[in-house]
């Protein structure tokens, strides 16, 4: 079974390494006149981190507020 695991974890480097190499193009983001300009992959990159950041703990947030709300 640990190949299996071992296959997939290649597999989805292989897919992301691919991505990255296919998305070097500039790209200009916008947000409240502020300008980004930067690779795709690495704004990609960017946005999955700080995603998975603020997911977590908005999770953890609604958790402990519902928690809190049955005491």
């Amino acid at each position: 079974m640990r190949w299996v695991y071992l296959l997939i974890i290649i597999v989805f480097a292989l897919a992301t390494l691919i991505f990255a190499v296919q998305n070097l193009d500039t790209v200009t983001v916008s947000f409240l006149n502020m300008r980004v300009a930067a690779p795709l992959a690495l704004l990609v990159l960017i946005i999955y981190v700080l995603g998975a950041l603020t997911g977590s703990s908005l999770l953890a947030l609604l958790r402990r507020s519902y928690r809190g709300s049955r005491v």
